[in-house]
């Protein structure tokens, strides 16, 4: 089992690159591995619950269920 970290800066400006650590980290947590996702500079703002909910990148689940699915799973979350 490895322990995979995810880190981003991007932030609600651009959805899809946004939620990459949290679908990755999610995938990985199934995959059997750990995973911890880092966020920094524009990212930051994503842990706000309204700009969660607000952000949905194409072709995935709004970035709240990936979060909630992530934390769920025991995702570490450094901000």
């Amino acid at each position: 089992m490895a322990t995979l970290i995810y880190t981003s800066t991007h932030g609600s400006d651009d959805p899809t690159r946004a939620s990459f650590p949290f679908i990755l980290a999610n995938g990985a947590i199934e995959a059997g591995h750990r995973a911890e996702v880092f966020l920094a500079g524009e990212a930051v703002y994503l842990m706000k619950d309204s700009v969660a909910e607000a952000v949905v990148p194409v072709g995935w689940p709004p970035l709240g269920e990936l979060l909630t699915k992530a934390v769920q799973g025991g995702v570490a979350l450094h901000i």
